[in-house]
């Protein structure tokens, strides 16, 4: 097998997963996810950071990644579409989006998740208003915002709720 020389070490901790891989210096993260480690969850949707197709939790934060190089992060803690449930239960998001028929083709969903799950990890999202500002950089072809934000609410109120 070809190792291309120019290809960096680097450790990443995937879904929970820590994994030594390496990486020629102009591979993103999304093609990383993707071709390497056959995440295929996160999706190449416009290549641009546009779309927020390739939504992934990075250390904690909402990171679009066709835009990150994977070499710049080195250690860094990577959560996709695939790391979310926990063993068979899906993550309330997951199971809002499926409750409130919040997807149409399905190809943004991953991206809308990952995204909203750091939306309210960031406890920024005080009204459904709140809720459709934040996630603005994630499209949907299809037009299911309006199950989109009720999903979101959905799990944004039961956090709430649950915290009172």
């Amino acid at each position: 097998m070809y190792e291309d020389p120019s290809a960096i070490a680097l450790h990443l901790t995937v879904n929970g997963e820590a994994r030594d891989l390496r990486a020629a210096p102009w591979v993103t993260l999304l093609d990383l996810l993707r071709e390497t480690l056959k995440l295929t969850g996160s999706k190449k949707g416009c290549d641009h950071g546009q779309c927020g197709a390739c939504t992934v939790m990075i250390d904690g934060r909402r990171v679009n990644s066709c835009l990150v190089l994977a070499v710049t992060r080195d250690g860094a803690e990577v959560v996709t579409i695939e790391g979310l449930a926990e063993g068979g239960t899906l993550h309330p998001l997951q199971q809002a989006f499926i409750d409130h028929d919040a997807l149409q083709c399905g190809y943004c969903t991953p991206g809308q998740i990952c995204s909203a799950v750091g939306l309210l990890a960031e406890g920024n999202a005080h009204c459904r208003d709140d809720v459709r500002e934040l996630m603005s950089g994630n499209l949907c072809r299809c037009g299911a915002y309006t199950h989109i934000v009720d999903a979101i609410e959905m799990v944004r109120l039961g956090a709430v709720e649950a915290a009172a």
